[in-house]
């Protein structure tokens, strides 16, 4: 396995930013408004639904690496045929949505056949905040024996923040920047934080120990692909402060 080198680059720098559209987005317009307002922010990668054609738009929009996101093995082989540079396990909250869990075994048993059938692919794989922090932890360690190259945390979902403005965002990470902070530790790979970030708290989830981002409906949830734009740039040049600050530590 090896991941996509601008990737690479990018987790090593601590500046790794990933635009995700959504695992149930299938709207082919609002998921090429994501991937063009990525690129042209200056993100690092994108995250789209596993599905061939929505690849295939990502690509002829694109020459970020293009992450998909399932939860169904099966669904990666297609989407990695069609040209996907790097697997997604998770962005489950769609599903939490429906009252659908994601227990330690079962993300294990999806890690293991998703492995066996793509045994090349570059594979991140997310924890669920369900999970008590040191059952998060326990699994991703297992998740990286099994084959997992990259770990991403969540947590967004499971907030309730009580302020507003600035605090607010920073209470709605509290739970993945946690999650980071722990499992980052205790693994070799890197750590994405996901799930609740914004451009207040990515900075907080390098420090904590993050190699990166992934930032979902802070920005598909715009209404303008400028807005979009600009949304990805406030969050590249959060992080670029907290990485240039950290290099010279």
């Amino acid at each position: 396995m090896t991941i996509p080198t601008t990737l690479q680059r990018a987790l090593e720098a601590g500046n790794a930013l990933k635009i995700i559209s959504g695992l149930t987005n299938f709207d082919a317009n609002r998921v090429a408004s994501v991937v063009r307002a990525a690129e042209l922010g200056g993100a690092t990668f994108v995250d789209i639904a596993a599905d061939p054609n929505l690849v295939k738009l990502a690509k002829s929009l694109t020459n970020l690496p293009v992450c998909v996101s399932a939860v169904d093995p099966q669904k990666f082989v297609e989407a990695v045929e069609a040209g996907a540079d790097l697997i997604e396990i998770g962005n489950y909250d769609a599903f939490y949505a429906e009252g659908r869990r994601f227990e330690a075994a079962e993300v294990l048993q999806i890690t293991r056949e998703t492995r066996a059938l793509l045994p090349e692919i570059t594979l991140s794989v997310t924890v669920p905040h369900i999970l008590a922090l040191d059952e998060q932890v326990k699994l991703a360690e297992e998740l990286v024996k099994a084959g997992a190259d990259i770990i991403q945390t969540e947590g967004g979902t499971s907030s309730n923040p009580k302020a507003a403005g600035s605090l607010g965002l920073i209470e709605k990470a509290a739970p993945t920047l946690a999650a980071a902070y722990e499992i980052s530790r205790a693994v070799s790979v890197p750590v994405l934080c996901a799930s609740g970030i914004s451009s207040v708290t990515a900075p907080l989830a390098i420090a904590a120990g993050a190699a990166g981002v992934g930032v979902g409906s802070a920005i598909n949830r715009l209404d303008s692909e400028i807005a979009m734009i600009a949304a990805v740039r406030s969050i590249v040049e959060a992080l670029s402060t907290v990485s240039a600050s950290v290099a010279n530590v």
